[in-house]
């Protein structure tokens, strides 16, 4: 190869070079033109992600924000001492009943709290309280990668103690997000204008101890009897283990579960360095007693008016009650949420200055008490806590409305303790006052009459009948006054239980189990049972034509200054077909005329009934109605 054709290669070589050199610039300034672009178009979307976020958000943020700081601001030791009493009134607008937390009484200072009850609650509830600024921001983060894990459901808290205290003076227990912001934004708030140790004495004179114990100068008077100061180590850090889960933890229900709290509190003190090894041996193995003499004793109007209150309020925050789960998990997580939100309500209950106003009638209330205590009154024997053995409950439903007038849970007695209120707190089998309301009713919905001709014979693997004979044929009518068992029986069986029991789940009967899809149901053979209250509700629909109304007491609720919360109005629920209602309302009269009732009619008004024995005769009930009042007995014992 010649000079002069080297040179022509290395001139087509440089230019081939100089074209790819060109090649490559270009393409890097598409590239970064490309860029600028994409990052144009982020900082686009980034502003009007911003935007929208004020426009959607932004704005209430602020707003809360402005109400956190104003409501810090205006607030004063004093704010952190008050309590506003919730007040009941019967249907006559008297007063009865009075619900406070009397945090004045037990206030005590931060010099008189306890080291080992700060160190004990600093260990347990916010590790890191010394460090933050009224928020740990890490532990909200952790919470929200665990809200995002469970698919929205709050499974892991990140309350410090500032905020707990600023949700038990300033907010309720609503459960929503906005609520959550609002407690956030008290905290900081609050960690500006009080020190670490005003906020310590605030919150263990503020934070709750269950069963209506606010302080916990107000839980060791009322648990053990006797001042904080002179209680022992382990019941120190046993109360310490209460606020966390009041419910959970509540000493008078759920002792063991509270004990184990203690322990594992002991555990940590112990590993931090807290305690010694010998105060931890000594703590961990003292027994806990609970000293219950000075528990507040609420009577069976309370009892019902403020768990009537609670659902009301549940229920105005969207909750949703349920009595039919698709597993065990379902259930489970149902329960958990109810509760959660159930004793976060009664909480409040006891400061935030409820004014409940009721339907019941003390003058009824006394009657019905009265019969009960005198009727029952021929068996005195009581068991090791001195409660009568022979018990009853019972309920009275206005027609009108729906609403119970009166309701009683037990004999009356001077006991000390607290209350069960067996109307709506005891299930029992209801025998054969079960029948009209899962058998008879829902037969004449689909063709049957008080003249259809059924027959009462043995049945193979069956019931036999009260008197132990068979009467062949008969009208149905008067099959359901003798109250036989074989009709029933084959009546359930044509309709299915999973149709007869439909009915009481309309009627939101709470504790129908999966082992009551049986034919033994229709005689009133339950894996539960069922309530005084529900008894009632449900005879009182077919008093109604068939139309449900879910019982309760609560006419109205407002807050302190008056503002409606709860409206008065009666939700109504289409359950039996009216002629089918109004057909058994006229059979039941047959069995007050010349039945099974027929010593319980009465002489000056219609009335409707029936009767229920369950086996050996261990429960006795009656369920009768008139066109004005719907009521439920239940007789029997405990245990």
């Amino acid at each position: 190869m010649d000079y002069r054709e080297s040179k022509d290669k290395k001139i087509k070589q440089s230019k081939k070079n100089k074209s790819r050199s060109s090649d490559k610039d270009s393409l890097r300034g598409i590239i970064k033109i490309g860029l600028q672009v994409l990052f144009l178009i982020l900082l686009i979307v980034i502003a009007i992600g911003i935007i929208y976020f004020y426009q959607t958000f932004g704005k209430e943020l602020l707003r809360i924000q402005a109400t956190a700081r104003q409501t810090v601001i205006a607030s004063t030791p004093g704010s952190f001492k008050e309590t506003e009493t919730s007040l009941v009134y019967d249907s006559e607008g008297a007063l009865i009943s009075a619900l406070r937390a009397e945090k004045d009484v037990y206030y005590i200072k931060y010099e008189d709290i306890p080291g080992q009850a700060i160190n004990a609650m600093l260990v347990s509830e916010d590790r890191k309280f010394l460090e933050h600024e009224g928020v740990d921001y890490l532990a909200n983060i952790r919470a929200l990668m665990a809200l995002i894990k469970n698919k929205g459901k709050i499974t892991q808290g990140a309350s410090t103690i500032t905020q707990q205290l600023a949700r038990n003076v300033f907010l309720t227990h609503e459960v929503t997000y906005e609520r959550k912001t609002k407690e956030i934004f008290l905290a900081i708030e609050i960690e500006k204008k009080y020190s670490k140790f005003d906020i310590l004495e605030y919150y263990f004179n503020n934070i709750y101890f269950a069963n209506g114990y606010y302080g916990i100068q107000a839980a060791s008077y009322e648990y053990f009897g006797k001042s904080i100061s002179g209680i022992s180590l382990s019941q120190l850090v046993f109360l310490c283990a209460i606020p966390n889960n009041p419910n959970l933890y509540n000493p008078i229900t759920n002792l063991d579960k509270t004990i184990g709290r203690r322990d594992r509190i002991l555990e940590q003190m112990l590993f931090d360095g807290m305690i010694k090894q010998q105060e931890y041996n000594k703590a961990i193995a003292e027994k806990i007693t609970i000293s219950r003499g000075e528990l507040d004793k609420k009577n069976y109007v309370e009892t019902y008016v403020y768990h009537s209150a609670i659902k009301e309020l549940m229920k105005n925050q969207g909750f949703e009650f349920r009595n039919t789960f698709s597993n065990d998990e379902d259930k489970s997580s149902y329960q958990e949420a109810y509760d959660d939100l159930y004793y976060g309500i009664q909480e409040d209950l006891f400061h935030r200055g409820y004014r409940i106003y009721t339907s019941i009638d003390m003058d009824k209330q006394r009657l019905l008490q009265e019969t009960v205590n005198e009727h029952l009154g021929v068996n005195t024997e009581v068991n090791d806590e001195g409660i009568y053995k022979f018990q009853g409950a019972s309920v009275c439903i206005d027609n009108d409305n729906g609403r119970v007038v009166a309701i009683v849970g037990g004999r009356e007695q001077e006991v000390v303790g607290y209350t069960l209120n067996r109307a709506y707190q005891s299930f029992r089998q209801p025998g054969s006052a079960i029948k009209p309301l899962i058998v008879y009713t829902p037969s004449f919905e689909r063709g049957y009459t008080q003249e259809t001709i059924v027959v009462d014979e043995k049945i193979e693997d069956g019931p036999s009948n009260a008197s132990n004979n068979y009467s062949g044929e008969m009208t149905l009518q008067r099959a359901i006054e003798v109250s036989k068992n074989t009709i029933a029986w084959k009546l359930f069986e044509e309709l299915t239980p999973e149709v007869g029991l439909s009915y009481l789940l309309s009627m939101n009967f709470n504790k129908i189990h999966a082992n009551d899809y049986f034919p033994a149901a229709s005689l009133g053979g339950f894996t539960v049972g069922v309530s005084p209250l529900e008894m009632a509700s449900a005879y009182s629909t077919l008093g109604n034509s068939g139309l449900y109304r879910d019982p309760t007491c609560i006419v109205k609720i407002t807050d302190a200054q008056g503002n409606e919360i709860i409206g008065d109005g009666v939700q109504t629920k289409r359950i039996y077909k009216e002629k089918a209602a109004i057909t058994m309302t006229n059979s039941l009269i047959g069995v007050m005329d010349k039945g099974t009732a027929k010593k319980l009619s009465l002489e000056n008004t219609v009335s409707a009934g029936k009767t229920g024995t369950s086996n050996d005769k261990k429960d006795g009930w009656f369920v009768g109605y008139t066109p004005y009042y719907t009521t439920s007995v239940w007789v029997g014992y405990d245990i």
